[in-house]
């Protein structure tokens, strides 16, 4: 029995040696393993290298997890809404009167205005910016009151993804901008000081034209915009008032004896260079009877 139990108990002691020696390589990379993710964290909320080793955190604190991007509240869609019409009218002051009324009823208000007196019509241009809720309505109100539409062209575009873009970059700019304004407090060298604020101030650059972008697009997409333009033909006093061929025919013949007129009065108009032409001929006989003697 002696002899039995010393062989057991050897076997049993190497077989215990080998256990614990397979659990230590075992948990060995799992604490390697978490020590490159915090090293990993650490890195991403790190300052640039560009700054003083003086501004980094000490390597012997425990790593601070990164700082989590501000959230995004749920971004409405954003559609932006834009319209041209051309319509024909039979006076353009009524129907500047009835325009002003429908504008009123809509809370729509006249950006620009232009008007054109011609010949032939007379024309009026207006850039309308009306609430969003309120363009279908006008649109309506327009095409149905003022006069005959001779083109309607109607246009949504969707800006929602831009628009998400731009808030997520400034939200993180602005936690960036947190980040080195306490780096600032903390900076010991003037030249980490300047290194800093150029920073910021370039951060704050950056944030004015995306809030600048998003005003523009929140304005857009309230506010939808309308070119409207009214056009009135005038009546033609000549015989053929109809605009045909023998209207055309007659306006061609008209401007025919105009051009013909106007070459000749620009002709008659040289008077005083044709009074040269008899004394120039007369020298030039007179040179060469001359030269003939």
């Amino acid at each position: 029995m002696r002899k039995l139990f010393l062989p057991l108990c050897i076997l049993l002691l190497m077989s215990g040696c080998k256990k614990s020696e397979l659990e230590a390589v075992n948990s060995s990379p799992v604490v390697s393993a978490d020590k490159a993710v915090a090293v990993a964290e650490y890195e991403m909320v790190a300052p640039p290298s560009t700054i003083s080793e003086k501004l980094l955190p000490d390597e012997n604190k425990p790593a601070q997890p990164p700082l989590a991007p501000k959230k995004i509240d749920t971004i409405a869609k954003k559609i932006v809404k834009n319209g041209n019409m051309r319509i024909q009218v039979g006076d353009i002051k009524k129907a500047q009167t009835q325009v002003g009324d429908i504008l009123k009823k809509n809370n729509a208000y006249i950006q620009t205005e232009q008007f054109q007196n011609t010949d032939i019509d007379d024309n009026l241009d207006l850039v309308i910016r009306v609430p969003h809720k309120n363009f279908d309505a006008l649109i309506n109100s327009f095409s149905e009151g003022v006069g005959s539409v001779l083109s309607k062209n109607i246009s949504s575009d969707d800006v929602t993804e831009e628009y998400t873009d731009v808030s997520i970059k400034l939200a993180n700019k602005k936690i960036y901008l947190e980040k080195y304004r306490d780096m600032l407090r903390s900076a010991s060298t003037t030249k980490d000081m300047i290194e800093i604020q150029e920073i910021i101030r370039e951060l704050e650059d950056e944030m004015d034209v995306a809030e600048a972008r998003l005003r523009f697009i929140d304005d857009r997409v309230n506010y939808s915009t309308l070119n409207l333009s009214l056009h009135k033909e005038k009546v033609r006093s000549s015989a053929t008032s109809k605009i045909g061929f023998g209207s055309r025919l007659a306006d061609s013949v008209t401007e025919g004896w105009n051009s013909f007129m106007s070459f000749l009065l620009g002709i008659i108009s040289f008077w005083p260079f044709l009074l040269l032409i008899p004394i120039l001929v007369y020298l030039w006989r007179k040179w060469r009877a001359g030269r003939r003697k």
